[in-house]
């Protein structure tokens, strides 16, 4: 069957659409494979898998200490919600550590190394305070001597500083991170932990804090 040049000009402009179709499918295909399927233990994906790992569990930890020093319901309903939701994170984390046949501690590495961050451990009254924003040792036994409003207090500024501290990891991995399922959990905290910051405020600001 021949075709009138009408037809023809356009048989040939769907085909160099196609011809330009596929030739921007291969070169977003080539930037994706630029990226290793797997993370290295140096890697920033690893780095902040591990380092929000234990500083989720501290968020956990006092959480659960606060459940047990207040009745009041405000504190102890954030509280779960905090504990629930850093808890289930920190399982998909060190779920990847393991799908990647990663350790989940790497020895002779500082915590924060991945941000350029190392060293930020400290002694004596600094023990457990590994990363931007982790209460010391000295707070947390402050924390479970605490009762009533005291403890709520205490808890709502420890829990503020750790959030603004785990805001700053997570936007860390956003802009490093390589594997974008991590990028997107850690956009997530940034998102949550932000509104919490603010929700937090006001309940100081309730109890005259």
């Amino acid at each position: 069957m021949r075709l009138d040049r009408t037809q023809g000009a356009a048989v040939a402009a769907v085909v160099l659409a196609l011809l330009f179709a596929g030739g921007a499918v291969t070169v977003a295909s080539a930037d994706r494979d630029e990226a290793p399927s797997t993370p290295v233990s140096s890697s920033a994906d690893a780095g902040f898998a591990r380092d929000m790992a234990v500083h989720h569990q501290q968020a956990v930890e006092m959480s659960f200490i606060v459940r047990d020093r207040t009745k009041d319901e405000e504190v102890r309903r954030l509280a779960y919600d905090i504990a629930n939701t850093q808890a289930n994170q920190r399982g998909m984390m060190l779920g990847w550590l393991d799908l990647w046949g990663l350790p989940k501690n790497e020895s002779g590495v500082e915590p924060m190394a991945w941000m350029g961050m190392g060293g930020m451990g400290g002694t004596g009254d600094l023990d457990g305070a590994l990363m931007p924003g982790m209460a010391t040792d000295a707070q947390l036994d402050e924390l479970r001597r605490a009762d009533g409003r005291d403890a709520e207090v205490l808890y709502l500024k420890l829990m503020t500083a750790h959030h603004k501290g785990g805001v700053h990891m997570a936007e860390g991995c956003v802009q490093k991170c390589g594997v974008e399922i991590e990028r997107n959990l850690a956009q997530g905290m940034v998102d949550a932990q932000t509104s919490e910051i603010a929700l937090m405020a006001d309940m100081l600001k309730k109890r005259g804090a």
